[in-house]
């Protein structure tokens, strides 16, 4: 399947995996949209943006009808936007909870519906969701942030059933932890609290991947690339780890 011409949107566009995913689709002939909430760095990709907080159901429609209004249908959704804050769950509080669902879930399933009734008049169409290996495991202190990746885990099997006839794959990859500005500022929070240097702290999650690496944004960019091509026609409904054998 040639991505020439085709419109992909990319959430959390401006940094990190999002980024690296958008100029991989580009390098392939699509017409990329990143969406994010600072303006700033969607710019610095130089892409075509529009600023969007997917937290915020309606926002994602309004962004999703300007971005088909400057380039037309669109035929890829990848959902890659998400946050995540380290507390006890003794501590964490419905405002903090509530966020992350907002984020990386409500996010995730109105950015699939935005772009749902292009994909079915097209025939053709390929909605991915940045999960993590918090959506198939569990990790202390960050128990939100792991209801709302299992919940974007459920959400990909159940639509992926339901649109299985429709022409569109509906899969989530689940990166372990990736090398990209959340994974500093988890390793400057390890830091705060235990007083371990920066390369111990790092270490402590390094050694998670039995690869003993992180996770890089090309690795995701790439998996997304193939779930896009005649090879993956039949991938649907998965849950595919990036984690060198974690999970």
């Amino acid at each position: 399947m040639s991505l020439r011409a085709k419109h992909v949107v990319v959430t959390g566009g401006g940094s990190g995996a999002g980024a690296e995913i958008a100029h991989g689709f580009v390098k392939a002939g699509a017409k990329v949209t990143i969406m994010g909430r600072n303006a700033e760095k969607l710019e610095a990709q130089n892409l075509p943006y529009q600023v969007c907080d997917v937290s915020d159901p309606a926002a994602i429609f309004a962004a999703f009808d300007a971005a088909r209004q400057e380039q037309g249908p669109i035929s890829v959704v990848i959902a890659n936007a998400g946050a995540t804050e380290s507390v006890p769950f003794s501590k964490m509080t419905p405002k903090a909870f509530n966020a992350n669902l907002a984020v990386n879930l409500t996010g995730v399933a109105f950015s699939f519906q935005a772009a749902l009734n292009d994909m079915k008049s097209a025939g053709w169409g390929r909605m991915i969701a940045i999960a993590s290996t918090a959506g198939l495991k569990g990790y202390p202190y960050v128990t939100g942030y792991c209801a709302a990746k299992h919940g974007v885990v459920g959400l990909t099997k159940s639509l992926s059933v339901e649109l299985a006839r429709t022409g569109i794959t509906v899969n989530a990859i689940c990166p372990g932890f990736l090398e990209t500005p959340m994974l500093n500022r988890s390793i400057e929070n390890i830091m705060a609290k235990t007083g371990m240097d920066q390369e111990t702290a790092a270490g402590k999650l390094r050694e998670i991947n039995p690869q003993n690496r992180f996770v890089q944004p090309r690795e995701v960019a790439e998996t997304a690339l193939w779930l896009c091509s005649d090879g993956a026609v039949s991938i649907n409904g998965h849950a595919l780890s990036l984690s060198g054998g974690e999970v």
